[in-house]
């Protein structure tokens, strides 16, 4: 009986204890500041996007910036627009101008391509390959700019210059894509369909 009197003070003092303590505040929560992405202000700004390029607005929502090389990124993707813009180009004026040769005068793209003899695809691709094996250590090389081939007989180089490149090439990458859905979708020259309507 005198040990349950006994052990009854402590209880409610520890219980009284205990109680002051948990009404005591929390420390605060350390607050972590996210830097938005300018381009997509509810996503983070990806840590490894270098927006001193030329047309580099903070736009990677899939962050491949973090695991790519920014100069070889900078290199392929001018290189890629490129490509597409000339791409464009002859898709176009191919329909209107062509070889003398039968076999290069279907006007639909496409179509064109299965009519190529073998020797005209070996051309061709010695040719991309040469281009390639030409420009492939200035892909690796950090110490020039991306595009930069050394190259620019009617003094064009500006950064105004060098960001409307990199737009009309992406918006060529874009297009060419389009231009193949098109042929794809509708077996006609892109030009004739434009002006004579389409007809499924």
């Amino acid at each position: 009986m005198y040990a349950f009197v006994g052990v009854a003070p402590l209880m409610s003092r520890s219980a009284f204890a205990g109680s002051a303590v948990s009404k005591a505040p929390a420390p605060a929560a350390a607050t972590v500041t996210m830097k938005a992405s300018k381009a997509i202000p509810f996503l983070e700004a990806p840590q490894g996007l270098d927006e001193s390029k030329a047309g580099y607005v903070g736009f990677d929502p899939l962050y491949l910036s973090n695991y790519l090389n920014q100069d070889y990124a900078a290199q392929g993707e001018l290189k890629n627009g490129r490509v597409a813009m000339l791409a464009c180009l002859g898709w176009l004026v191919a329909e209107f101008v062509h070889l003398p040769a039968k076999q290069f005068s279907n006007p639909v793209a496409l179509d064109a391509i299965y009519q190529i003899p073998l020797v005209g695809w070996v051309q061709i691709l010695t040719f991309i390959s040469l281009v390639e094996l030409a420009t492939f250590k200035m892909m690796y090389d950090p110490s020039r700019r991306a595009g930069d081939l050394g190259f620019d007989p009617l003094k064009m180089d500006s950064p105004a210059m060098r960001l409307k490149e990199v737009k009309n090439g992406r918006l060529a990458m874009i297009g060419i894509i389009g231009l193949i859905f098109q042929q794809l979708v509708f077996h006609k020259p892109t030009i004739s369909q434009l002006t004579q309507g389409v007809t499924l």
